[in-house]
Order: structure tokens, then sequence, then C-alpha cells
């Protein structure tokens, strides 16, 4: 594919794209995502880390799908290998050579700890998997989340989840939130050592807030929703071990660090010592296809009833042209060395972004590990204020114009761009970031007497 990218021959969007959105938003339900409703435009392919709308405009995609898409649009041994599958087999729970092929390849790259592998189709299913699984192994009933996480909208999901917990009457019972360690925006302003401050506040808040009865601790190795989150080095060390003080499990949630995406295979792996006793998996880890996992040690996936029979099955899980789909993503990641291109263009990335926003007062914080980083946007850096979401509307719709997808979250801008974008279309997005923040006074004037 030649650049240069990106190509606009129309606005963004362009009139066919707009006539489309109207014919849908006829019928569709509305509460679809935020930023597709704001973009009204409707992409019709995509190649590597570029996506074409029915306008004929190209797009440079540092959004992925929310990291979804691992290894790019349109790859073709995902296309070849999903198109064989689906001439053969596609539905059914019964044993396949693909998924046994899946299941062996996923032992290869996880701990060897990690022994017992099951599949589903979404991320909220597979987190509701690992929390019944810890229920079960321990005989306890509360799992321990943290502000700023998400883990899905379903019922049981909900409470653990950053922003789904009102508005839809009292949450499931059985969970407790503590401070994430946020370097940024620490809750206890502690000038740089939030891991002490926040792993100090979990014990003591489990000690006399909740009923001590702790299951497992489920935490992201870096918060996706909050804006890319990395925390200090040391946290998942410190929330490990105070899981095991508390005879409880260590579910680490990787799905949106999982698969290269933060330059290892799963973003847990950069704490030397970690060993999670249940860890969760998707998006990336089917490139689009649906497609979730949880992995457990031994002794903990033999808990029941989660292991007696259709203790713990999906419909969909691991059915054939999943495995397929996943096995071929797994094969490109590897093949292509997709974690060692994300680890160092990663760090030029965040040099670039870091550079070309030095000198924009409403950049708080460049940060990121890998192919996940993030822009904290403010109005102004010492009160540290975050950005209306009208504002960030804004924002998004301004990179967009200009050929730029990014995600705002919040009052940060994600940036997590599939995994195969190349050196030379992640110059060129950083260049529209830069551009489009530094001229962000005049983007936003007069936003607030809207």
């Amino acid at each position: 594919m030649h650049g240069p990218f990106p190509r606009l021959v129309t606005s963004v969007p362009g009139p066919r794209s707009l006539a489309l959105w109207d014919r849908e938003r006829q019928v569709i339900a509305p509460g679809l995502q935020s930023v597709t409703q704001w973009a009204r435009v409707s992409f019709s392919h995509g190649q590597g880390a570029i996506l074409f709308d029915v306008d004929g405009n190209a797009v440079i995609d540092f959004m992925a799908g929310i990291g979804v898409c691992s290894i790019g649009h349109g790859h073709p041994k995902h296309a070849q290998a999903i198109a064989d599958q689906a001439a053969k087999l596609a539905a059914g729970s019964f044993t396949s050579e693909p998924r046994v092929e899946l299941l062996e390849t996923l032992r290869e790259v996880l701990p060897k700890h990690l022994s017992r592998i099951q599949l589903y189709s979404g991320g909220a299913e597979a987190v509701e998997a690992a929390l019944r699984l810890a229920r079960c192994a321990t005989r306890k009933s509360m799992v321990v989340s943290f502000w700023g996480g998400y883990h899905g909208k379903t019922e049981g999901t909900r409470p653990l989840s950053e922003g789904e917990q009102t508005g839809y009457g009292l949450p499931a019972p059985g969970s407790h939130a503590v401070p994430y360690a946020n370097p940024y925006r620490c809750p206890f302003e502690c000038g740089g050592a939030c891991t002490r401050a926040c792993t100090h506040f979990l014990r003591q808040s489990v000690e006399h807030g909740s009923n001590r009865e702790i299951a497992a601790i489920i935490v992201e190795p870096i918060q996706g929703r909050g804006g890319n989150i990395v925390p200090p080095v040391g946290f998942l060390r410190e929330i490990q071990q105070a899981a095991r003080d508390l005879n409880a499990l260590l579910i680490v949630d990787e799905m949106i660090t999982g698969f290269c995406r933060t330059g290892r295979f799963f973003g847990f792996m950069h704490e030397e010592g970690v060993e999670p006793d249940i860890l969760i998996m998707g998006k990336g880890f089917g490139n689009g296809f649906p497609i979730s996992g949880v992995a457990a040690r031994e002794e903990v996936a033999r808990a029941e009833p989660w292991a007696k029979p259709s203790g713990n099955s999906s419909s969909y899980g691991g059915n054939a042209l999943a495995a397929a789909a996943a096995l071929a993503t797994i094969g490109v990641l590897r093949e292509e060395r997709l974690d060692q291109h994300a680890a160092e263009l990663g760090n030029f990335m965040l040099e670039e972004l870091r550079r070309v926003t030095r000198d924009v007062p409403m950049v708080g914080e460049v940060r990121g590990k890998g192919l996940l980083l993030g822009i904290e946007l403010v109005r102004d850096r010492i009160s540290r204020a975050p950005l209306a979401r009208e504002e960030m509307r804004r924002l998004f719709t301004a990179l967009l114009g200009q050929g730029l997808l990014a995600m705002p979250s919040g009052s940060a801008l994600r940036i997590n761009p599939p995994l195969v974008i190349t050196r030379e279309q992640a110059a060129s997005g950083i260049e529209i970031l830069g551009r489009v923040l530094a001229s962000a006074p005049e983007i936003l004037k007069d936003t607030t007497n809207e």
C-alpha cells in the first residue's frame, strides 16, 4: 500500500457517509458508541492501519476498534483463514482441529502455570466466567476492583466498571472498588508514592469496609477507559501480594493489554514475579472476530460447580470459525514479531508525541507503553482541570476532519493503532495531532456558551 496518508477527497464525514448514517439511525436503537455518532462516517474497508470510507477518503486509524484490530484491517492471512473455515464448519461446541490447535498455541504464549483455558465470544462474558470461577475456587463472595476500571456492562461486571454503576438501579452485590495507582491524578496527592498509598488504602478498606471475604482482586495492567493509564512499576506486584495476604486470587484483565499491544505478549509480563491465578483475554485475540478467553491455574480451574459439565460452557465460545480467526491472528503476531514492533514504534511515538505537544498548554501528560498511549488534556497544567465532554467531541471531529481517527475517553485521547502501523503512518498521525492540539483554543472557542 502506497502513501502518503491520509488522503481526503471530501470533507469527513462526506455525503455518502452522512446518507448511510441517516438511514441507519431511522432503525437502530440509541446507545451506540459515542464516537461513532460524533463521527457519522461509514467505512467501507481497511488495509493495515488505514481506513477507507464510502466517499473515498483514507484516514489513519489510531483507534483500532478500541484495540481490537491487532494485526490490521484486511490482513490476507486472517481473511483467508476465516473464508476457508467458513466453507467447512462454523458453529458448534464439539472438538475441532482449529480449536485444539488454538489451545495448544495459547499454551505456548501463556505462562506455564496458566494451563487450563476456556473460550467465549465476548469480553464481559469472559469476565463473568472468571468471577464465577474465583468464587467457586475460594468459596468467598467479594471481588475488589479499581476506580477507573472497565470490565463490561453486564449486571455482574457493571459494578466493576467506572461509569456503569448509575442509572440502572441497585448494582449487583459482591464488589468493592478502591483507587488505582494513577500517577497523574492520584486521589491521595501522594507526590510519587502512588503505589504505596493505593495498596495501603486497599488493605485498610477491605479491613474496615467489607465483609473481608475476598475471592479475588481484578486489575488491568493498564487502564484503558481512563485514557490508557500506566501505573507505576511495581504496582501489579503489590496488588498480587495483597491478594496473597487476603487468601484471594489475582485476576488480570488483559482485554485491552493482551496480544502484544504493550510490547509483550501480555501486559502483566512487564512486571517480574507477577503470576495471575486467572487471566482474561479478548479484543485483539481475534482481530475483530468475536472471541475471548479465560486461562487459569489447574487447581483453580477444577473448582466446582464451574468445572462440572456445562458449568462454564458457551454456545458460541470456541467454535471452529472463531478458533480459526484467533489462530491466524496469533500466527501473524508471532511471525511478524509485532510485540517487538509495538515496543519499538511505541517508544518512537511516545517521544514524538511529547515533542509535538511540549508547548501545548492543554496537554497535561503524555504516557503509554508499547502501542497503548494516552494524552491527558486539561484546561491548564497548574489546575489539571479536565476538558468537558463537548470540548473532547470538538477535538475528535477536528482530528477526523484532518484524516486521523483517535478516541477520546474522559479528558484523554486514547491512541492504540493496529500493531502493523508503519513508522511513516504513525508520524503522519502525530503531525496531525500536534497541529490540531496547537490550534485547540480556536477549535474550542465559545464551547461553554453553546
